[in-house]
């Protein structure tokens, strides 16, 4: 290969090298924005549910009762907001993306799904055609569940396992 040649392909690495580094500082302050936006929506929906739940103390039992559904969904969309988040600091510190945080975001969605739903069964109960449509969604909600829980374990065993054997390797 010639001085030229050579030359030329330092120049064109140096290029892709800068511009590399350029989207990965972008890469980087974009999921800061996400998680600062996350994080801000996580906050208000808690203060909203804390304040439903306040309201709801101060009028009687019957109106926590009645607010109890919204202000446990509500909770629970504030977890999944705060897992999401973590996701986001587990790429800003790796750039890399892990499945785990999402399959626990799914997990936790399934979950209050099917706890919405329950919640608000006696209210279906009566009509058979929409009480027949929330069982069978029940039933998918729970295969879900289980199904992503599998994946968990799969994916927390397969690492042990990886690093372990890697462990080995390097002995």
């Amino acid at each position: 290969m010639s001085d030229e040649e050579r030359g030329e392909g330092e120049r064109h690495t140096g290029w892709t090298s800068h511009a590399a580094s350029l989207f990965s500082t972008l890469e980087s302050a974009l999921l800061v924005l996400i998680g600062v936006a996350l994080v801000a929506v996580a906050v208000l929906l808690l203060y909203s549910s804390m304040h439903d739940l306040n309201e709801a103390v101060h009028r009687g039992s019957a109106e926590i009762e009645s607010k109890a559904i919204n202000i446990l969904n509500t909770v629970l969309l504030v977890m999944m907001t705060i897992e999401i988040v973590y996701t986001v600091a587990i790429s800003l510190k790796s750039h890399t993306l892990d499945a785990e945080p999402f399959l626990i975001i799914g997990v936790i969605a399934g979950i209050r799904r099917m706890l919405v739903i329950t919640a608000t069964s006696t209210q279906v109960e009566a009509q058979s055609g929409e009480f027949h449509n929330m069982l069978v969604e029940l039933g998918l909600l729970a295969a879900t569940v289980v199904a992503l829980a599998a994946a968990i374990s799969i994916l927390r065993y397969s690492g042990h396992k990886f690093a372990k054997s890697k462990q080995l390797n390097m002995d």
